[in-house]
């Protein structure tokens, strides 16, 4: 039922983030310098999509890109092309708590290097999954507001666009934050809206749950009271599988009860649709025979859809659940599988 519980813990292969903002820079320089041709070098061997139909950057470092080397350097090329399907598509930057102003520099500078636009995420808020696999953020308020102030200055002036805080509105609505945390979260995720739409080329989609959890009804009040008047719109199916097609129609109808609001749609996983078998509180949780959805693009089915996006990054685990490992580390296994019931 939850969207992106073990999105974005950052332990094992997320500590090395602190490092990125230098190494980014240099990784990103292989891009051609406006970015605006079809054979973008986003790193050895790895070309993404012309910059018309997906202008968000490729990490020329991140984990799927290090698998295919390994799997280059093993000789075994067929698995290495199956996952250069992930390597080569932009996936979103889950900004950890340690040193976030020099992530956002590194991820926003190398994207701007290479004539393009980062993709964020913040998945900070405190007492963030209500304790599970993704349990934590921040330590308090205040921490959160520095956090925040932090990824500000690290952006800038440069492109982005960030996914804020998967989950915090919805989890508000389920009951599975307590009411006593209510009336921060709230003025939280609406001076972090007020923040980051103040910068010069930041675009802020506020993340409004998925198509399976529950109704429109419940959640556009919240969205409204979380600040989604001043941000550019909102983002559905974070780290869940549910289709494109469920989704927005999803969006439609929360769109319409928000004022027209423009959204975006995590189609990293969605291809096979969701999960129906076995413990209904885990489908979400690693679950087996998914595939690859929709490449990211900003040409969509919809003028209301702005784009569609690999927030969740494939191949990284939702939790130590099915046999995986902890939440955010790379899995092998998972990440062939999702690309071979992909057809790649």
């Amino acid at each position: 039922m939850y969207g992106s519980r073990g999105a974005g813990t950052f332990a094992g292969t997320r500590a090395s983030a602190v490092v990125l903002g230098a190494a980014l820079l240099i990784a990103g320089c292989s891009s051609s310098g406006d970015g605006g041709d079809e054979g973008d070098d986003a790193g050895p061997r790895i070309t993404q999509q012309p910059k018309e139909a997906d202008p968000f950057w490729v990490n020329p470092d991140g984990n799927a890109a290090k698998a295919l080397a390994d799997l280059e350097k093993a000789g075994k090329k067929e698995q290495a092309e199956q996952i250069r399907e992930i390597a080569q598509q932009p996936t979103g930057e889950w900004i950890s708590p340690e040193n976030p102003e020099e992530q956002a520099r590194g991820f926003t500078e190398a994207a701007d290097k290479a004539g393009r636009t980062a993709l964020l995420v913040l998945y900070n808020i405190p007492h963030r999954d209500c304790g599970q696999y993704s349990g934590g953020g921040a330590a308090d308020g205040n921490a959160y507001r520095a956090f925040v102030d932090s990824v500000a200055k690290g952006i800038g002036d440069r492109s982005a666009t960030v996914i804020l805080e998967p989950d915090a509105v919805l989890h508000l609505v389920d009951g599975c934050t307590p009411e006593e945390f209510h009336e921060e979260r709230y003025d939280l995720l609406k001076g972090a809206v007020a923040k980051l739409t103040s910068l010069k080329n930041t675009k802020v989609y506020l993340d409004a749950g998925n198509a399976g959890w529950g109704h429109p009804d419940q959640i556009f009040e919240p969205l409204k009271w979380a600040g989604i008047d001043q941000a550019d719109g909102f983002s559905v199916n974070v780290s869940n599988f549910y289709t494109t097609e469920d989704s927005i129609a999803y969006g439609k109808q929360l769109s319409a009860k928000v004022g027209g609001k423009h959204f975006v749609i995590d189609t990293s996983r969605n291809g096979n649709g969701p999960y129906t078998e076995g413990d209904p509180g885990e489908r979400w949780c690693n679950p087996p025979g998914r595939a690859l959805g929709e490449t990211p693009t900003t040409k969509t089915a919809d003028p209301l859809v702005d784009a569609y996006l690999w927030v969740k990054r494939p191949g990284e685990s939702d939790g130590e659940c099915k046999g995986g490992p902890k939440a955010g580390q790379w899995w092998s296994d998972y990440a062939l599988k999702l690309a071979q019931a992909s057809g790649t």
